[in-house]
């Protein structure tokens, strides 16, 4: 068992999932370091939250870089500097390119607010409300080139309920969000959790579709 799976997280905003990460690592309950925190925005807040826990904080503003092929280039050395086991997107707001994403393939996450392969990409609380849905929730995956559609580690579903905002959808799903990032992210670094041949398997069982879990 490793326990020391060095982890870089990027993050556009927030924070909140980064927060989850951290706290898990504080009590024991995550098998590994987060070792730098890297954002798009230098307004994120979730810039502060490593700032407060100790940990080196990177801005790297999008708009600094001429193309995404650049940023993205930028972006990997940074990463690659600090030596990641694992690269965490935790509410990082940016498409990447079909390059950076080969380049962690295997070794980068991603949380995405809907129950893949539904709603991929943006507004994913309203897109269910106004399909009627009557469960919505969250998803763990492994990136690859597709947008959001890398294999599914772990799901976690919540309720619509008829009369829910989308903001109101939202809060409930974050908070599924909190508990089931981490959980996965230990997984991996617990040397249980690995992709192969674009598949998911946890102690060596290939996951269904939707991950280990989706209840």
């Amino acid at each position: 068992m490793n326990t020391n799976t060095s982890i870089v997280v990027l993050i556009s905003g927030n924070g909140s999932n980064l927060q989850a990460i951290l706290d898990r690592i504080d009590i024991g309950n995550l098998d590994g370091q987060v070792v730098a925190v890297i954002s798009n925005d230098p307004q994120a807040y979730g810039l502060e939250r490593a700032r407060l826990a100790g940990i080196k904080e990177y801005c790297l503003d999008h708009r600094d870089y001429p193309s995404r092929e650049d940023y993205d280039r930028a972006l990997m050395k940074l990463i690659d500097n600090h030596d990641a086991e694992l690269v965490v997107l935790a509410g990082f707001m940016r498409i990447l390119t079909e390059g950076f994403v080969q380049h962690y393939v295997g070794r980068m996450l991603n949380i995405h607010p809907s129950l893949l392969p539904k709603y991929k990409g943006l507004n994913t609380h309203q897109r269910a409300i106004d399909a009627g849905d009557k469960e919505h929730g969250a998803s763990v995956h492994f990136v690859t080139p597709e947008l959001d559609g890398g294999p599914v580690i772990v799901q976690s579903k919540v309720p619509v309920f008829e009369d829910d905002t989308a903001s109101e959808l939202a809060s409930r799903v974050q908070e599924q969000e909190r508990d089931m990032y981490p959980l996965a992210i230990n997984w991996f670094c617990q040397n249980r959790l690995i992709m192969d041949n674009n598949k998911a398997f946890l102690d060596g069982v290939m996951l269904e579709e939707s991950g280990y879990a989706s209840d």
